[in-house]
């Protein structure tokens, strides 16, 4: 069998066990499942982290233990007229040429590639390799949250590679730390008056993508689209929201968004107005990042039943969202074209008797996350709303001294006759955890070019999955010099 047919196999395999975030115990089973069938030990922690172990190949078993390492979960999104359930199907992939997708959905090469191509690793018989330690975590999805958990005593490597960067020749050996922050604000409801129009805005149409790789962008989030839209709208025509809902995850820039308001029926034109030329704004705004957004309103009528909160609460909460940070924070003053802190407001949901808003912070520096999340919770505790954060990541320092990235570029060098670029990320890795957890492991992290992650357009180049795959097969070998 060819190599990349081994291991796209695998990856199919993969992509038809469910595995959204907080739901990875079938994709787990799989997995040990996989490790017993080829004679494997495995070993899970409390929180869900597998570690499959994979012996030497002979003359190999003295050099020292290395790990592959990546994630199990995958972002869950799917077009709209897509009727994927992410609970119990399978994700159909396509291959395009060179490139791998999935039918309207997230193609979960991000980051099943890597747990293809190290079970690949595993199994193949030409390869030489020092003991190996598959390591793949649970919810990293949601803020690193299984290696946070990692039990330090699964692993006994102290050289790890991480396979969950998105760039085939860009080795990462920094990356940000983060946050995530869960705002509520408490709002009354009231009943519609009788003569009231219930109109549906919705915002789609926009690319999305991943909150770190693609923040820097400029492509529309569409929840801040939709608060604009709704401020322009009330400077004119008294409206009151009866529902909110945008962005489905912490780490994806929202897509699409919709808002349900009344407004006086004699103003219901008027308010058909003042979107069209807003959209026509919007429209030339983001011409070159997200040509096709699209702003679109009609008529609800089965809405008219639904509640409406309080005239002083809907400008509030368009208040709220109009205030609300999102996208580059600051670019860093000493890696040029750098980002250095940023935030997604990822998440906008208006029911019953809350809004709730879903904030992602990132920086590279801790100082300026913890600036950041203040600020968010300045404009929180201004709007009276109440507020939560998560314990967040650390970010991942560079050791530009690392034996392993010394290696690593002599290795990729006489492979490919050219030299990787060495940087850091703005997106959040689990090599600063692992690390922080662990204590004294030498670490890069790579992996094969996947374009729109995070989002229905996600891609795999296959051609670098093949480069990466001969990257680690003249890595593993350099081993038995350690």
């Amino acid at each position: 069998m060819e190599t990349i047919n081994q291991v796209l196999e695998r990856f199919e395999q993969i992509s038809s066990v469910p595995r959204g975030t907080k739901r990875e115990q079938k994709i787990s089973q799989w997995l040990q499942e996989w490790a017993k069938e080829h004679g494997f030990s495995s070993r899970s922690d409390s929180v869900g982290n597998l570690v499959i172990y994979v012996p030497a190949s002979s003359g190999m078993e003295k050099a020292p233990t290395v790990i592959l390492q990546g994630h199990m979960d995958m972002v869950c999104e799917k077009t709209p007229d897509s009727d994927h359930d992410f609970t119990r199907d399978p994700i159909r992939v396509i291959r395009d040429g060179d490139w791998l997708k999935a039918d309207r959905t997230t193609l979960g090469a991000d980051n099943g590639i890597a747990i293809a191509i190290g079970l690949a690793l595993a199994e193949d018989k030409t390869a030489s390799h020092p003991p190996l330690e598959l390591l793949f975590t649970v919810e990293e999805e949601i803020g690193i949250g299984g290696a946070s958990q990692l039990d330090p005593s699964m692993i006994s490597g102290k050289t790890l590679v991480n396979l969950d960067s998105e760039e085939e020749g860009i080795f990462i050996v920094g990356c940000a730390g983060g946050k995530t922050t869960k705002i509520q604000l408490p709002v009354s409801r009231i009943e519609p008056a009788n003569d009231d129009e219930v109109l549906s805005l919705f915002v789609d149409g926009l690319k999305g993508g991943h909150s770190g790789v693609d923040i820097h962008k400029h492509r529309a989030n569409a929840n801040k689209v939709l608060g604009r839209a709704l401020d322009q709208t009330r400077r004119k025509i008294p409206i009151q929201l009866g529902l909110l809902r945008g962005g489905t995850a912490h780490n994806a820039i929202p897509r699409s968004a919709e808002a349900v308001f009344t407004c006086p029926r004699e103003m219901s034109a008027l308010c058909h107005e003042q979107v069209a030329q807003f959209e026509k704004q919007l429209q030339m705004e983001y011409a070159a990042s997200d040509p096709g957004l699209k702003l679109h309103l009609t008529k609800a009528e089965d809405h008219r039943t639904h509640q409406v909160i309080k005239p002083a609460e809907t400008e509030k909460v368009i208040h709220l969202l109009m205030a609300f940070p999102d996208g580059v924070a600051r670019m860093s003053p000493a890696i040029e074209g750098f980002v250095e802190a940023s935030n997604n407001l990822a998440v906008i949901e208006l029911v019953n008797s809350r809004l709730h808003l879903t904030s992602s912070q990132r920086s590279t520096v801790m100082s300026t996350l913890d600036e950041l999340t203040g600020q968010i919770e300045a404009i929180s505790h201004l709007a009276g709303a109440q507020f939560e954060h998560t314990d967040g990541y650390p970010a991942w320092q560079p050791n530009m001294d690392s034996p392993l990235l010394k290696r690593s570029v002599d290795v990729y060098e006489g492979l490919f006759h050219q030299k990787p670029e060495v940087k850091m990320i703005h997106a959040g890795l689990e090599c600063g955890i692992i690390g922080d957890r662990c204590g004294n492991m030498d670490m890069i992290s790579l992996g094969p070019t996947i374009k729109n992650p995070h989002s229905p357009d996600e891609m795999l180049y296959l051609p670098s999955v093949m480069r990466v795959w001969e990257f680690l097969r003249g890595l593993l070998e350099t081993c038995k010099l350690t």
